[in-house]
């Protein structure tokens, strides 16, 4: 049974017409005290609850008795029903034990898409067997990798927005594919956006898509990522780049499941699942005002985090022979033996790029050493000689550095000039404070 929880009517029967319609049994009360009268002795599967029941609006009531449900069904997911203008009370709802929100006047699809999610996360959907799921070439045996993918299987088939956090190198995309090619959505497709390589005037074309003739240079009309991944899914890589107002434009369309084509005033509807990743501490940065707390919520109702190579380095010796394996079938060379002693001194590298540098590493060593055996010294000479290049780029002609060598380089050189002072390198560097949160990280500067 799922519960209604609104003083309004109007608001009553209409939800109750849609979830009924829809075959759900619902029960529909207007007071704080006619719902607590019921979660005494009932377990709802959902509540949708409002959050004023007088002419106040400031939330106080619906936040009191949130809790009060709390006390007699700790488990029920909450949620929230809220207008536009008081999404942080939806936000300060969250913090106190519900699942979501969804803003009034709602969508009948994508409110009903909300309902069913957050029911099969708390009464869980048909869990994902272990010849049944796709790993998508993510390798390793370690116990945090083993329950990441087993979060993986239990939430796939749901519809919920997923965080996935960890450093740089980690593997977040892996993950994210494999959330879609075990979802329901995996015949769909699967659209991956790097946001950090978006600029701001270019995020509604590039996400929503133009007209031609829309603005300057839209000499033809483009489909935008979101219409791309209608009945997919879209990959949000590296959201905390995403700068503040760009932000309110994302939150619009996860909001509603709608969005406008520059240029056409045609308001469209997406259904997709979004996963998003960032290397960077979105908490943090919603505690310095520079993500929103909202949007925050609304894309991490799950939220996986990949553990650092450095603490998973039993799967070290597997990722090694499964990179020297795929080198040596493009080559179409013999397979070298590496030493035990080649392994021990792999796995105790502090691997700050994690798995790309570890299989940048492997391949590289395995190229410049024509030998069938490879023992530590040949993988140590190749780790010094890296760490050698990166301590003397400064003497090296810019003609033979990468683009990520230059990059690390010229915010070093930034960094040193203003002392330290993150709003001025940033505003010389012509990026965001985000953008240079996240490039410190990954460069370890």
């Amino acid at each position: 049974m799922i519960l209604i929880v609104d003083d309004d009517i109007v608001i009553r029967t209409s939800l109750s017409l849609v979830l009924k319609r829809a075959g759900y049994s619902v029960e529909a009360v207007a007071s704080p005290a006619e719902a607590i009268s019921i979660v005494r002795n009932t377990a709802p599967q959902l509540i949708l609850l409002d959050m004023n029941y007088s002419l106040s609006t400031d939330g106080v009531e619906g936040l009191t008795l949130l809790k009060q449900i709390r006390l007699f069904q700790p488990l029920a997911p909450v949620i929230l029903m809220t207008a536009w203008g008081n999404i942080q009370l939806a936000v300060d709802g969250i913090k106190a034990g519900a699942q979501d929100f969804i803003t009034k006047p709602w969508d009948n699809i994508s409110l009903l898409q909300r309902v069913k999610t957050a029911i099969e996360l708390t009464e869980g959907s048909k869990p994902i067997t272990s010849d049944d799921f796709n790993r998508c070439g993510i390798i390793g045996e370690s116990h945090q990798l083993l329950s990441v993918l087993e979060t993986v299987k239990r939430i796939a088939r749901t519809d919920a927005s997923v965080l996935i956090t960890g450093e740089s190198g980690t593997g977040k995309e892996l993950i994210a594919e494999a959330i879609h090619r075990n979802s329901n959505r995996q015949s769909q497709a699967f659209v991956k956006v790097n946001l950090g390589g978006i600029s701001h005037s270019l995020f509604e074309s590039e996400m929503f898509g133009h007209r031609k003739g829309s603005f300057t240079g839209a000499v033809a009309d483009r489909q935008g990522r979101f219409e791309i991944a209608d009945k997919g899914s879209i990959f949000l890589d590296e959201i905390g780049d995403l700068e503040k107002n760009c932000q309110v434009k994302l939150l619009r369309v996860l909001q509603d499941r709608t969005y406008e084509v520059l240029g056409d005033s045609r308001q469209r509807r997406t259904d997709v699942r979004v996963i998003c990743a960032t290397n960077a501490d979105l908490r943090q940065m919603v505690a310095e005002k520079d993500f929103r707390e909202d949007l925050f919520y609304r894309i991490s109702l799950i939220t996986l985090h990949l553990p650092p190579l450095r603490e998973r380095v039993e799967d070290i010796p597997l990722l090694v022979n499964h990179f020297a394996k795929l080198l040596y079938s493009q080559n179409g060379a013999k397979p070298a033996i590496i030493t035990d002693d080649a392994m021990d001194f792999l796995k105790g590298l502090p691997y700050s790029g994690n798995i790309r540098e570890l299989k940048n590493l492997v391949e590289r060593t395995l190229l410049i050493n024509d030998s069938p055996r490879l023992n530590a010294d040949a993988f140590r000479r190749e780790y010094k000689a890296t760490c050698a290049m990166n301590i003397n780029t400064e003497n090296t002609p810019s003609s033979l550095f990468t683009l990520e060598e230059v990059e690390r380089q010229t915010i070093a050189k930034a960094l040193e000039q203003y002392r330290g002072n993150l709003s001025q390198v940033a505003q010389s560097l012509g990026i965001t404070r985000q953008a240079l949160y996240r490039r410190m990280e990954k460069y370890s500067l």
